[in-house]
């Protein structure tokens, strides 16, 4: 599961853009940008934006105001076609310091103006240049507001909320540009206790709706009793639970686009991030349980499923580790109207792709056995590896022998169930690696 990173958690923000009155008088005249302020911006910026290092060409720009007492001038400048505006602050001696219009239309607090707002015309609309931000930082967002929270030395850091009711931490460069990769983080994970960086454009309990679109989607006719986030894996997609008013639960999975992309009954979902826990799954387990022993009994198992572990999806295909009463264990594969299922027991397990790992090693017995159905009855198996598919869809496994002699190559077929069909030692068979067997 990922966390907000560590910077984000000993962010030291930088105070808000703050120009003083007298700087800005210019700029709040409802009449529009004053012709003189557009001719000393365009004659004087260009030269404090290739101080700051800034990507821009201007297109136009403006002096906001001075502070002659601190020596310090500030500058609206526009920098083209779907290019971020920027207020850059000029002081007469020191570097120039530059914030995004998004930033710059930041208020310093609630109910308060900003200290200095992009007015230029092609700065009219900053939020709308991170939606391909974000959206090549995989995050599909329409962005309906967004504020600036700070910088540190490297990094903007920025709110925003989506249409829809997602909201997002977006992390930029310092300066703002929109060009480089930024890291798309969402809300949710701001919202504990630790994270001194906080979503407040809207609340959790609106952004958490989107539990009721993912239920919708999955249209397993859940009506939601509660809501939680889960979390969020590497891939950058994200898992919600849903606790249903007829006491089923499900986890939903959401790629970073946002779209649902799987649906896990609570019963099965004891693996991913630690399962549920708004719902009560003991019941529900015993109940799956019940089901996997009679799939398995279908198949022709003996298997008494105590506990079970399910493998990643593929489609039309669930896998499952299920440990018996016994304390055997098992791999089932399940489809739909049980037409292929197999089950195969964890010796032979590798052979289908999948390894057991809630039983203690199974031994090497049923290959043993495997051999004398194929008149071999001299080698007490003591080693393994499976070598590979053959062409015509059969799996070669190499097995060594406990009396040091050469071993032999077993051919299995996996349809309709998990078979040895030829043994060839390995004096004629060649390939084997296995010690002892060379």
């Amino acid at each position: 599961m990922k966390t907000p990173r560590a910077i984000g958690l000993a962010l030291a923000l930088m105070a808000a853009l703050m120009v003083p009155a007298a700087a800005v008088s210019q700029a709040k005249k409802p009449a529009g940008v004053p012709e003189a302020a557009r001719k000393a911006g365009m004659a004087r910026a260009p030269a404090v934006v290739a101080a700051a290092g800034l990507p821009c060409q201007i297109s136009d720009a403006r002096l906001v105001g001075e502070d002659k007492k601190a020596k310090v001038s500030y500058f609206e400048v526009a920098c083209g076609a779907g290019a971020m505006g920027y207020i850059v602050q000029a002081p007469a001696a020191g570097a120039p310091s530059a914030f995004s219009c998004l930033e710059a239309n930041t208020p310093p607090a609630p109910g308060q103006a900003p200290s200095a707002p992009c007015m230029l015309p092609a700065n009219d609309n900053p939020k709308a240049l991170l939606q391909p931000m974000m959206k090549t930082a995989g995050v599909d967002c329409m962005p309906e507001q967004a504020r600036g929270i700070g910088q540190t030395k490297t990094s903007t850091y920025m709110e925003v909320a989506c249409s829809g009711g997602a909201g997002y931490i977006v992390v930029a460069s310092a300066p703002f540009d929109t060009t480089k990769a930024a890291q798309v983080q969402n809300c949710l994970m701001y919202d504990g206790p630790e994270s001194n960086i906080k979503c407040t454009i809207t609340d959790r309990a609106t952004r958490m709706l989107v539990v009721d679109k993912f239920a919708a989607a999955a249209n397993n006719g859940c009506v939601i009793k509660d809501r939680r986030f889960v979390g969020t894996a590497r891939d950058n997609s994200t898992y919600y639970e849903a606790a249903c008013q007829d006491g089923k639960g499900y986890i939903y999975k959401a790629a970073a686009s946002g779209a649902l992309t799987d649906t896990y009954e609570c019963a099965k979902a004891t693996n991913i991030l630690g399962g549920c826990e708004l719902t009560d799954a003991r019941e529900a387990l015993t109940e799956q349980a019940a089901l996997y022993t009679k799939l398995a009994k279908a198949a022709g198992s003996t298997c008494e499923v105590a506990r079970y572990a399910l493998f990643p999806p593929k489609p039309g295909e669930e896998n499952v580790e299920m440990v018996c009463k016994d304390g055997s264990g098992v791999i089932g594969s399940f489809r739909p109207g049980g037409k292929g299922n197999l089950i195969v027991d964890c010796t032979r397990a590798p052979i289908t792709g999948f390894r057991c790992s809630m039983t203690k090693e199974p031994g090497f017995a049923a290959f043993t056995a495997d051999l004398k159905k194929n008149n071999v009855n001299s080698c007490e198996v003591s080693n393994s590896r499976v070598v590979g598919k053959t062409e015509k869809g059969t799996t070669y496994v190499e097995v060594a022998c406990a009396d040091k002699l050469k071993g032999y190559m077993l051919e299995y077929e996996s349809a309709p169930a998990v078979s040895a069909v030829r043994a060839v030692g390995c004096a004629f068979a060649g390939n084997c690696k296995l010690p002892g067997n060379t």
